[in-house]
């Protein structure tokens, strides 16, 4: 009995559509932050007391920092995923890239754009 080296077209298509499910709602979460950084609500310091004001504003600051920080990692979670997306079409989505062996479907299905298995990742720590 020879050892499976890919997964089955119907494994394939599971999990595509449980990465077009994140990446629908990683793409509307990282929209929500961006929104958030560039004040779209029109809500800022303006309408507040010119005493809270300088303090607001600080906060403000340090508020658009953290969410930008947040959009830019939700980024590089939605470019993983289209990245996954890319390896299922080519038949190596699950191959672990120094082991060359499946990685597990459950730690697939957890973490669906993983390229390295447990014991790979092991490895490297």
């Amino acid at each position: 009995m020879s050892e499976i080296k890919r997964y089955s077209d119907e494994d394939l298509q599971e999990f595509k559509e449980l990465i077009l499910k994140k990446l629908e709602k990683a793409q509307r979460d990282y929209e929500l932050l961006r929104s958030d950084v560039n004040n779209a609500d029109g809500n800022d310091t303006a309408d507040t007391s010119p005493t809270f004001k300088t303090l607001e504003e600080g906060a403000s600051t340090l508020g658009k920092e953290a969410l930008s920080q947040l959009a830019q990692r939700q980024m590089k979670f939605i470019k993983h995923l289209q990245a996954a997306l890319v390896r299922i079409e080519n038949k190596t989505y699950g191959i672990c890239r120094e082991t060359g062996e499946l990685i597990p479907k459950e730690r697939l299905r957890a973490v669906p754009h993983a390229t390295l298995s447990i014991a790979a990742k092991d490895k490297r720590k």
